[in-house]
């Protein structure tokens, strides 16, 4: 399973590349853009970080951070598609797996707090 979203988390940060290279070169769209990019890459990034936590609890913090970062993701997806006349289809699709890997997250770090309970 962590192979499996190490690559999903890399293919989301690279597909919200490719959509942000898609899309027109401006002051205002480069600002949602550059904070897209940084924040769809960190979820990956983290999460590979959580994968080698030294221990549950630095697990579980390393996740939650993750999860902060899928959602900011989620957060310029949106705000993408109230201002872009065109990539609809693909902004929703990003969006879309946005909220599937951070309703895995969510779920991870529920399990993990059970655990230790």
């Amino acid at each position: 399973m962590k192979q499996i979203l190490k690559d999903r988390t890399k293919k989301y940060a690279i597909d919200c590349w490719n959509l942000c290279n898609k899309l027109p070169i401006s002051r205002e769209y480069n600002a949602f853009c550059n904070q897209l990019i940084r924040c769809s890459s960190s979820v990956g990034a983290n999460y590979r970080a959580a994968c080698r936590a030294k221990s549950d609890a630095d697990f579980i913090n390393k996740l939650k951070i993750v999860e902060e970062e899928a959602d900011e993701s989620m957060y310029f997806l949106e705000l993408l598609l109230e201002v872009s006349p065109k990539d609809h289809i693909e902004i929703k699709r990003l969006h879309i797996e946005g909220n599937e890997l951070l309703s895995i997250i969510v779920a991870s770090i529920k399990t993990m707090r059970n655990r230790k309970s």
